[in-house]
This record gives structure tokens, C-alpha cells and sequence, in this order.
């Protein structure tokens, strides 16, 4: 076995045997961010056989500060996220093989990609792909290591589809804070701490030591001191439409993901998210004031101006991105505001 793997090996849970089941495995990483960046990291090396990085968006210079790949002239170019890593990736391990897709992960990109996946790591910084990703998992029946983290609070979660409850049922139960990194920031602790439970998990996965895994919710904010493990088994949802006894997969559907359309005859992009319940929009509106966005709006409807682009939310979710015809950087701006 090789020399590079040695102090792994050592760690008897793994061993030779453990490090021959990583060198087989192929992991599925969606965002290249601050949690995909650690974790991909990890994994190369420590002698993933694949692995397989996913993300829509460029390196810019507020993303140094945590996303540990990625270098000051990646930002300059506006390097896709998912090749900086992999460039980055070859020099640590090049045994490892490292496929790069400069693109949003939707339904079908997903199951084209999902035959020989072994574990589904999340690193995005919206709900609307987690869904997605939930319900890749379940109906494939690969595990799934869902992480999120903003300012000081982080949270993960191991999904073992069969056993304990899907994202959807955990998430009935735990609601959201409904901040982003772009509205209160974020330190480099938070992510850390997130990834070592995530990296942790996948090594216990990936070398075939499931009863080792995980069966708590664990959540913390590293600022306030506080730590909470929540023994989650009771959550699971018979009714669940995505891991229940009558699952349909509602985010895999055709007709349920995230609509983005450019407006005819104007520099306007409309976006209509998938199942979605509502904004709290005076909620938003205050976190992002303080913030220090322009805020706007009445009743109906909340204007804010952020990098010189205005964006319009409605209480159903629906937004119109005005200043721009790129739907891309639309959606970037519609999930930097509500994640």
C-alpha cells in the first residue's frame, strides 16, 4: 500500500482493508465552495479512487478567506470554481481522478452522473439543490452528507436513505434561520468545524465501517459556545413524499425545479423557485438592512440593491433580477440573498 496512506492505515477502524474500499470509491461533490473545498480536499487525500466536482460559479476574491483551494489569481480570472479545484486537486494526489463540471446541478445532470456514485456530498448554499440532492439519494439509495453553515452556526446531517430521515423530514421539524454568508457573514471555524463532520463521515462510508456512522443531527455555533446532538430516528416521516412509503420525489419531478426566464424586451431575469411555501419578507428585508443593502418595497412586494443589481422578491418567491439577461448571475444573486 502506498507510503502516502501509511498514517491512515495505522488508524485501526480503517486499516489495509478499510484504504483498499476508499481507493474503490467514487464520491459526488455538488459545490465547490467553502464546504466542498475542504471536503474535496480531504478526500483526495486520502485516496478516493474518484471523484466528481459540481459548480455553477467563478472564484471571486470574498471567497479566499475560506474556500481553502482556491489562490488570489484564481479570483482574477474568475476561474470556474469546479476546474480551479481540480487543477489544485491534480498536484495534491494525481492518482486521484478528478472530473470537473462547470455547470447547475439539476435533475437531469444528476442522473446521468449517479451510476457508480458511492456517496453524495453537499457543499451548495441553497435548499433548493439539497432537495434535489435528497431525492437523488433516495431514490438511488446512495447516502448522503448533508452540512450547512452561516456566521458562527453550522449544522450536519448523515442520510442513510432506508434507515434514518431524509433532509425533507428533518427539516419539518428543525426550521431554518434563512440567513446567507452574503447578509451576516461568515468565519472560517464554521466551515471547518461542518467538514470535519462531514469528512469524518465519509471516510467511516466510504471504507465500509457503517455501524460507525453517525446517527445524530449535530448542530453548533462555535461563537456562543453552544452544541446540540439530536438523536433524529424519530423524525422520519412515513408520509414523506421524498423517503415515505408513497415517495414520489417531488424535486426530480419535471415540473418542480427552480424556473428562470429573461423578460422579453428587458434587462430582467424572472426566477420562480420549486415548492415553496412563501418569504417571510419582512424578515428579509431587516437582515438584509443590516446587511447594509438599499432596501425597499410595500405590502406586496421588497426591493434590494446589492453590487449595483436590483432584485424584486414577491411573498410567493418569486423574484425579477433586473440589470442583467444572465440567468445565471441572476440565480447566483437570488441565492446570495435568500439561501
Amino acid at each position: 500500500m502506498d507510503e502516502r496512506y501509511s498514517r491512515q492505515i495505522l488508524f485501526k477502524p480503517i486499516g489495509e482493508k478499510g484504504q483498499a474500499e476508499i481507493g474503490k470509491k467514487h464520491a459526488l461533490i455538488v459545490g465547490v465552495g467553502a464546504l466542498g473545498t475542504h471536503t474535496s480536499e480531504l478526500l483526495t487525500r486520502a485516496g478516493i479512487r474518484k471523484l466528481t466536482l459540481i459548480d455553477r460559479d467563478y472564484v471571486e476574491m470574498s471567497n479566499l478567506q475560506r474556500q481553502n483551494l482556491f489562490t488570489e489569481e484564481d479570483a482574477l480570472q474568475k476561474w470556474p470554481k469546479a476546474a480551479a479545484a481540480k487543477k489544485r486537486l491534480a498536484q495534491i494526489n494525481p492518482a486521484v481522478e478528478i472530473e470537473a463540471i462547470v455547470a447547475q446541478a439539476d435533475s437531469v445532470l444528476l442522473e446521468n452522473l449517479i451510476d457508480d456514485v458511492d456517496l453524495l456530498i453537499d457543499g451548495t448554499d441553497n435548499f433548493e439543490t439539497r432537495f434535489l440532492l435528497n431525492d437523488v439519494a433516495q431514490k438511488y439509495t446512495i447516502p448522503y452528507l448533508f452540512g450547512s453553515c452561516v456566521g458562527s452556526f453550522g449544522m450536519a446531517f448523515t442520510i442513510i436513505p432506508g434507515v434514518t430521515p431524509c433532509l425533507q423530514c428533518l427539516l419539518k421539524k428543525l426550521p431554518l434561520q434563512g440567513q446567507t454568508c452574503d447578509t451576516v457573514g461568515i468565519i472560517a471555524p464554521t466551515v471547518q468545524m461542518v467538514t470535519a463532520h462531514q469528512g469524518a463521515e465519509a471516510l467511516k462510508i466510504l471504507s465500509g465501517n457503517m455501524d460507525a456512522v453517525r446517527a445524530a443531527y449535530v448542530s453548533f455555533d462555535l461563537w456562543e459556545n453552544h452544541y446540540l446532538s439530536l438523536k433524529a430516528g424519530a423524525l422520519k416521516d412515513v408520509g414523506c413524499l421524498s423517503c415515505g412509503d408513497e415517495r414520489t420525489y417531488p424535486y426530480l419531478q419535471a415540473d418542480s425545479g427552480m424556473k428562470v426566464a429573461v423578460l422579453c424586451g428587458r434587462d430582467t431575469v424572472q426566477i420562480r423557485p420549486a415548492l415553496r411555501d412563501g418569504l417571510a419578507l419582512e424578515k428579509l428585508a431587516n437582515q438584509w438592512r443590516a446587511a447594509g443593502y438599499e432596501v425597499g418595497g410595500n405590502p406586496f412586494l421588497v426591493s434590494v440593491l446589492k453590487e449595483g443589481t436590483r432584485a424584486v422578491f414577491f411573498k410567493d418567491g418569486r423574484a425579477l433580477i433586473h440589470g442583467t439577461k444572465d440567468s445565471k448571475e441572476a440565480r447566483k444573486i437570488y441565492d446570495s440573498l435568500i439561501g
